[in-house]
């Protein structure tokens, strides 16, 4: 009977194997395990599986020397580190071990696969964004108490603008509201530019409009920007690819550098678009745009009634303060009252100039002095002193 040893039967294999591939070969799995370990290797578990069945399984690790680059570069491109449950796509070398069994050995990774060329785009655009201080340059604006003059960027028979409209201006309330529709193109290829030259006119249209003041660190004012105080972008929602304008790079340095606080309000319920990101606020939907407004209207109506109650509470307080100031003014007076002191069985002499004679070195034989009682006076005259 013929037959070979394990040892040489692996080694075959091996053989087989180099031969098969002597190149290093891309390889699409899904991450079932990852573990960086103390020695700077990272080991992988990737499978391929279908309909939750494991269909293949297989070792991978990368080595030390490797995993530092390709851990940043992956993180850098996605923003995410390797993590169960990702599709990768890896280059890697096919090793084969007479102890271990069959492995990869990983010599790249092409993060576009993981998350596809869209993302990557938006990925590398929040990046730019990070870089040139955009990101947060919307929130040194400061947001008018009550902003009524609205600037709104949105396609004119948008069933989204619609609802907004008819949502803010039909409010209960009564508040009202000074909207100004500037048209733009909203979806595809050309909507990042049209609506980056809407809010160009936006700025135009409200150069006459009055000004205010981009705040600064030291709460100053820096430039100035028109007499509108809010600008809404307003979309109804739309598919991935119909949205996809909103990670516009241009669009997003437009909305960042406007002078004016930019709202966004979509109208998607799952992505974080970033024109979102950059926008001085933002919500899902249009209708709770104009949510987002009458309950800024709302919040300054209850502060300014509960002022009111206050100067109320505060004016009346003061007032009996006054009266109590009057009547204790009025007690005194009365007391210090010479008529007081008569009616008490005291009396008072003054003399003929009607002056109260306080000591008798004040008048002399023969003066001529009133003697006052509580029920009259007397004439007399100085007979001795």
């Amino acid at each position: 009977m013929e037959y070979m040893d394990l040892r040489t039967l692996q080694s075959t294999i091996k053989d087989g194997l180099t031969e098969l591939f002597p190149e290093k070969v891309w390889v699409k799995a899904e991450i079932a395990a990852v573990q960086a370990r103390m020695n700077g290797h990272c080991y992988l578990d990737l499978v391929q599986s279908e309909d939750g069945r494991q269909l293949a399984k297989v070792k991978a690790v990368i080595w030390k020397s490797k995993y530092p680059l390709l851990r940043a570069f992956f993180k850098d491109a996605t923003g995410k580190e390797l993590e169960v449950g990702q599709q990768v796509l890896v280059l890697a070398e096919v090793n084969y071990s007479e102890l271990y069994g069959l492995s990869l050995v990983v010599d790249d990774i092409n993060p576009e696969f993981t998350v596809g060329d869209a993302e990557l785009r938006k990925q590398q655009t929040i990046k730019m964004l990070q870089e040139e201080g955009m990101m947060d340059l919307q929130q040194e604006l400061v947001l008018a108490v009550i902003p009524y003059k609205l600037a709104v960027i949105s396609a004119p028979d948008a069933a989204g603008f619609g609802d907004f409209k008819r949502h803010l201006t039909e409010n209960q309330y009564g508040f009202y509201f000074e909207v100004d529709l500037f048209p733009a193109t909203m979806q595809g290829d050309s909507a990042p530019e049209s609506i980056a030259d809407a809010l160009g006119a936006v700025e135009a249209a409200g150069n006459a409009k009055g000004t205010k003041g981009r705040a600064t660190a030291a709460g100053g004012t820096g430039s100035k920007h028109p007499g509108y105080d809010a600008v809404l972008i307003l979309r109804g929602g739309g598919s991935n690819l119909d949205l996809a304008c909103f990670d516009d790079y241009g669009l997003a340095l437009a909305i960042a550098q406007c002078p004016i606080p930019v709202f966004t309000a979509i109208g998607h319920d799952r992505d974080y678009h970033v024109a979102d990101m950059v926008a001085y606020r933002f919500v899902k939907t249009p209708t709770a745009l104009a949510d987002e407004f009458i309950q800024m209207y709302m919040a300054e109506d209850e502060r300014i009634g509960s002022l009111g109650a206050r100067l109320a509470r505060a004016f009346a307080a003061k007032i009996q303060q006054r009266l109590s100031a009057l009547d204790e003014l009025d007690r005194r007076i009365k007391a210090a009252d010479p008529r007081a002191v008569l009616s008490r069985g005291y009396t008072l002499a003054v003399d003929a100039n009607g002056r109260v004679i306080k000591s008798i070195k004040n008048v002399a034989k023969g003066d001529t002095i009133t003697i006052m009682l509580s029920d009259g006076t007397i004439a007399a005259t100085v007979d001795n002193v």
